[in-house]
């Protein structure tokens, strides 16, 4: 039988561990969930040294995977402690290490993980939210540390082969291609999303130069090098003192999806969370064209395009050699970022069950993005793609170093 963990057995959970002691006073939270598949726990624990002096603080972020005994034997965070194996395993992988979160203990029988938990971190998305300003230097950081991640584990077979490994009891028979079309309407459609919603379904089939650009992008996807595969904004998180460190600005976190993959699907993936921004800030009007829907977005697109040109920058500064390997990298980074909106309005569908004028532009948006990628280009960074690699691999000759593999300690600016 299961163990089903709640805020009232955590502590006892994590004392059998040897996670906690009896000695240590431990506060316990239940943290919401957007997605409601599984249960989140924040366990801080207080240990006095010595009397008279400060008390150590732990935080401990404790999960669970939902409804597990129904599926059989879980895997819901296997990849991510096979993750944190993996960095374990080989220590050149440094860098990687330092921007992830390190996970303290793994129970497969219960689909039980324990990662420390990043206090001094904000999520991205809430970040922006908040603050209203996008930073090119923390893009930047996510462009170098995305980097740093695929060239260190392209075409190493002994990453590959010790990710690829399964779950006790289990085979794995290839890798996930993640090009993948919107799943034809069933009769259970119908029942599942509100009427107007169909309109999605719709316009998808219309054009059949969408699903032609997609079984393209299949045909080129060409697994190799370590992929993150679930960098939305909620998944990267940014240090709350951003603005005074020389490095660890970010973290990315929740490796539950990461596979031997694509490197321009993780770049699509982030470009595709700067253009949603914008996307989800048009006027929403059926009078309006659509020009007019998006020039007059709350984020405008010229906002967030130094950004995203940073990102981009940053990350061929860190694996300038890719573009050895992949010419059209750039194409298929702007046709992933279209991709992956095309399956984030289908999740939004199912989850909301709605489709409005919004909906029609961000559409329009990510079907320009998969069939017309070189025009794109320019739309999504501000400058062309000559004009990206010049001024990239100029001021890259000028710096001739790559980004270090290896850890190094985190400095405040000035000390």
């Amino acid at each position: 039988m299961t163990f089903t963990l709640s805020s009232h057995n955590v502590i006892q959970y994590l004392r059998k561990l040897g996670v906690c002691s009896l000695e240590d006073n431990v506060a316990v939270e239940e943290l919401p969930v957007t997605s409601g598949k599984n249960v989140n726990l924040l366990v801080t624990t207080f240990q006095e040294y010595r009397p008279g002096e400060n008390t150590a603080k732990h935080v401990l972020l404790v999960k669970q995977e939902k409804n597990i005994s129904a599926r059989g034997i879980p895997q819901e965070f296997f990849q991510e402690w096979l993750f944190s194996q993996m960095l374990q395993k080989f220590p050149v992988l440094g860098n990687i290490a330092e921007i992830a979160s390190l996970v303290v203990h793994f129970d497969e029988e219960n689909s039980i993980l324990v990662r420390n938990y990043l206090g001094e971190y904000l999520e991205l998305g809430k970040f922006y939210q908040t603050y209203n300003i996008y930073p090119c230097e923390i893009a930047a950081a996510i462009g170098t540390s995305l980097g740093v991640l695929h060239r260190a584990t392209f075409n190493r077979r002994e990453y590959r082969d010790f990710i690829a490994a399964a779950p006790q009891g289990q085979f794995r028979y290839q890798f996930y291609n993640p090009a993948q079309g919107i799943e034809s309407i069933s009769p259970d459609t119908f029942g599942e999303i509100a009427s107007e919603a169909l309109q999605f379904y719709i316009l998808y089939q219309r054009y059949e130069s969408v699903e032609a650009a997609i079984a393209k992008l299949a045909t080129l996807w060409e697994p190799c090098c370590l992929t993150h595969n679930d960098l939305k904004l909620e998944n990267i998180l940014v240090h709350s003192r951003w603005n005074q460190l020389d490095n660890c600005l970010v973290r990315l976190i929740d490796w539950e999806a990461c596979a031997w993959g694509e490197p321009a699907f993780d770049l699509g993936t982030v470009v595709a969370s700067y253009l949603r921004m914008w996307l989800e800030s048009l006027v929403r009007d059926p009078a309006m064209e659509l020009e007019e829907s998006l020039q007059l977005a709350a984020v405008p697109l010229e906002t967030l395009q130094p950004s995203i040109l940073a990102l981009v920058q940053a990350y061929l500064v860190a694996f300038p050699m890719i573009l050895e390997y992949r010419r059209d990298l750039i194409e298929q980074v702007v046709q992933f970022a279209g991709l992956v909106l095309l399956h984030q309005m289908q999740q939004s569908i199912q989850y909301r069950k709605h489709f409005d004028n919004s909906s029609i532009c961000i559409f329009q948006v990510a079907k320009a993005l998969l069939t017309n990628s070189q025009e794109s280009i320019s739309t999504v960074l501000g400058i062309s793609k000559s004009q990206l690699l010049g001024e990239t691999f100029t001021n890259f000759a000028n710096k001739q170093n790559l980004v270090r593999l290896y850890q190094s300690k985190t400095y405040l600016r000035g000390c």
